[in-house]
């Protein structure tokens, strides 16, 4: 069986505003992750449209990290790989899908359907789904402000606890935050995750959405801080910043890449592949 959860963040923002802050996150900390070597790569950024959905935007993009596995699953990886995600924009809707980018693993996709809320999580059935897959999946709350994260990721400027915005006065987020502060609004995410390689399957499943919750935590715990940074910008200005990153984090990810595949080579001649059989 597929593992589905549903993810539900809340911000002290409106829907509207969400969609600016968002962009905005996303090129700047993706530009940000570039420098370790690690990132995404923008393929492709258009426009596209739905008969359901109507216009919006399509995104590719490859997102190299391969250095960031444990070695559990390095040991049935290439050295090199990145994962493709292709993303249908129709805000307040979202679909994506993420893939491997090689033929090695097949079976291993990422499904995530996104819909905004002016609300603080508490509509049951935001994203339509039937019967059966409401029993599937399991409710999860990502609190920005009250929740712990890596020490790697943590910096006082960035926590929501600390945070007052000088443009709106908005912060610093208290104790039951969600249940007075306004506006609210929140991103009810759908995300299915399935890896079909037998015995690594629950343990890789599990792995992948550990990873994605941090990412949505860390992530939205940016996109709040950043609020002064990207709160007076137009859906203009912030699609001229967003070409702007992805021109830089290209740059860098692709030289990162290129270097890695080169030591890859290097190392195969050296060393002995892990087997399967080492997982510990």
């Amino acid at each position: 069986m597929v593992l589905t959860k549903e993810y539900r963040i809340c911000m002290p923002l409106t829907v509207e505003e969400y969609q600016i802050g968002q962009l905005y996150m996303i090129a700047r900390h993706s530009l940000e992750k570039s420098d370790s070597g690690q990132g995404v790569e923008v393929v492709e950024n258009s426009e596209c449209e739905s008969e359901e959905h109507g216009k919006g935007q399509f995104t590719e993009k490859r997102v190299h990290l391969s250095n960031r596995l444990p070695y559990w699953i390095q040991a049935v990886c290439p050295r090199v790989f990145y994962i493709t995600e292709k993303a249908w924009n129709y805000y307040p809707f979202t679909i994506t899908e993420q893939k491997f980018g090689c033929s090695f693993i097949p079976k291993f996709s990422i499904s995530i359907q996104t819909r905004y809320e002016n609300n603080n999580g508490c509509t049951e059935n935001c994203l339509k789904l039937s019967s059966e897959k409401l029993a599937e999946r399991t409710v999860d709350h990502v609190d920005i402000a009250f929740e712990e994260i890596d020490q790697k990721h943590y910096k006082q400027e960035e926590d929501p606890k600390y945070f007052k915005s000088k443009v709106t006065g908005r912060g610093p987020l208290i104790e039951g935050w969600r249940e007075h502060e306004s506006p609210i609004m929140c991103s009810y995410k759908l995300v299915s995750a399935s890896f079909e390689v037998w015995g690594l399957q629950t343990r890789v499943e599990d792995f992948i959405h550990r990873c994605i919750r941090e990412i949505l935590l860390v992530g939205h715990r940016q996109a709040f801080t950043w609020m002064d940074e990207w709160y007076n910008m137009t859906m203009e200005d912030v699609r001229e910043y967003e070409k702007s990153k992805q021109t830089e984090t290209n740059e860098k990810v692709l030289q990162s890449t290129n270097n890695d595949a080169g030591n890859s080579l290097e190392q195969q001649q050296a060393e002995q592949t892990p087997s399967v059989s080492s997982i510990d």
